[in-house]
């Protein structure tokens, strides 16, 4: 039986889409990018994926802004004021400051509402790692979890999640700062695609250079052989998110459906949105899974 008393929330860079949340009764706190001098709010709707690419293709400078503690305030009161506790899912602190920001809020929140819970989890997750967080935490509050266990599975087994990058085009990761000028252009002279994952900090770090989008794509999917929960028996779900490069997300999906027949349903392949996107640019595939704990 589903546990009423409390409510699962996210921020928006889960990647997902306003009609899962919808239908997974999961509430969702927006951040804030900017394109050049115009400032939009992450609502999920109003910016499609691939305006949003295109108009970085064209030049556009961007810039993320993360909730701050009065926007929890303001974001969580209803639930509490409603008698209802609350398990709020943050993106990785090894990325922003986020946490802090909802930690603050918790403190107000708690001495103005005493009667309350509120969990605030560090998801050391992004994008649609992320987002197969909570779709996990969603499905055990649908079995019947309480805030509190779901919290505490939460913190056991956040670092089982998987994620793996890779990028065709440098140009969006030496702009932010995370590729040198000089490794970006020797990158591209020779056809250099970057494996990153996240790892046990909640960083997101290089862990091979490969030759070229093939050599990079078997990388991404050797690394899910090698770590996936039993191998090819592996029989969770499986998401991939990417950023104008659909055709390449639905390439791994294919060679992962056929190589991993006891997958729970489809690989579920969505658009890199505009928090995630700002920083990675197009030209970006992401593969998620639950598999042996994460390490340095």
């Amino acid at each position: 039986m589903i546990d009423n008393t409390y409510v699962l929330c996210c921020d928006t860079p889960a990647d997902l889409t306003a009609d899962y949340y919808a239908a997974r009764n999961i509430h969702y706190l927006p951040y804030r990018y900017n394109l050049d001098e115009n400032i939009y709010t992450d609502d999920l709707v109003s910016m499609p994926p691939e305006k949003f690419f295109k108009i970085m293709e064209d030049g556009a400078m961007t810039k993320t802004t993360q909730p701050n503690s009065d926007e929890f305030v303001e974001f969580l009161s209803p639930f509490l004021e409603k008698g209802l506790d609350v398990v709020h899912v943050c993106l990785s602190s090894g990325i922003t400051g986020v946490l802090l920001s909802a930690n603050i809020a918790k403190e107000i929140l708690e001495e103005k509402y005493p009667e309350r819970k509120i969990y605030i989890i560090d998801s050391l997750a992004a994008s649609r790692g992320l987002g197969l967080f909570v779709d996990k935490l969603a499905d055990l509050r649908d079995e019947g979890y309480s805030a509190k266990q779901l919290f505490d599975w939460a913190e056991e087994n956040k670092l089982n999640l998987h994620h793996w990058f890779y990028t065709t085009d440098l140009t969006y990761f030496v702009r932010g700062g995370r590729v040198s000028k000089a490794s970006g252009w020797f990158g591209s002279i020779l056809n250099i695609c970057p494996l990153l994952h996240v790892d046990s900090t909640g960083h997101l770090v290089p862990v091979k250079k490969c030759r070229g989008k093939s050599a990079v794509m078997k990388a991404m999917l050797d690394c899910m052989y090698e770590n996936a929960f039993d191998g090819i028996e592996y029989a969770e779900k499986c998401f991939i998110s990417h950023s104008a490069r659909e055709d390449e997300a639905k390439q791994i999906a294919e060679h992962i459906e056929t190589n991993f027949p006891h997958l729970d349903g489809k690989v579920q392949i969505e658009s890199i949105g505009p928090i995630i996107g700002a920083h990675t640019g197009p030209g970006t595939v992401a593969l998620f899974f639950w598999g042996k704990k994460r390490t340095d």
